[in-house]
């Protein structure tokens, strides 16, 4: 019995701090290991955060260049027929749209949805101005079409999703 209780005199301080020492090397550990995910999210962070920056640039200017006063302005030159501007300007906003759809990815859902929508409403918009003309009209009736819709909406759908977007790059950065 009298062993035992010797035993026990070097085992239990033995135990305390065997305990101790744990506790410390896994609070160090622990330590180590958030400063390091810390240093790659701060890596990751100078990556994307251009990236991104980026990514919002292109979309505002995507929305600005499908704007009708932009598109009108860069796209006719006064000798299409109303089929053939509205064919032209269709093909715009898609190769524009295309070219920029990938930076989705750097965006919040609810802006990128924003941007399709502004897209949508404008290719619907165009396509509703050229049925409603006579088969021998201009690209200039067009033109004037699609701005009396445009200037008759309550909600710019293309300043709606710019709007959205220049108040996530507000918040985000």
């Amino acid at each position: 019995m009298e062993i035992l209780i010797e035993f026990s005199k070097i085992l239990i301080p033995a135990g305390a701090v065997l305990y101790a020492m744990y506790l410390v090397v896994k609070s160090f550990l622990d330590k180590e290991l958030q400063k390091q995910q810390l240093e790659v999210r701060n890596k990751s962070i100078e990556t994307v955060l251009p990236n991104r920056l980026h990514a919002y640039e292109r979309i505002c200017l995507f929305l600005e260049r499908i704007s009708p006063n932009n598109l009108v302005v860069r796209l006719n030159n006064g000798q299409y027929t109303a089929q053939e501007f509205q064919q032209i300007m269709l093909k715009e906003i898609r190769e524009e749209y295309n070219h920029n759809v990938s930076q989705q990815v750097y965006m919040s859902d609810e802006a990128w949805e924003l941007v399709k929508t502004a897209k949508e409403d404008l290719i619907v918009s165009i396509n509703e101005a050229t049925f409603g003309l006579a088969d021998n009209a201009t690209g200039l009736d067009l033109s004037k079409e699609l701005f009396e819709r445009t200037m008759s909406k309550d909600v710019d759908p293309i300043q709606k999703a710019l709007t959205e977007v220049k108040n996530e790059i507000r918040n985000t950065f």
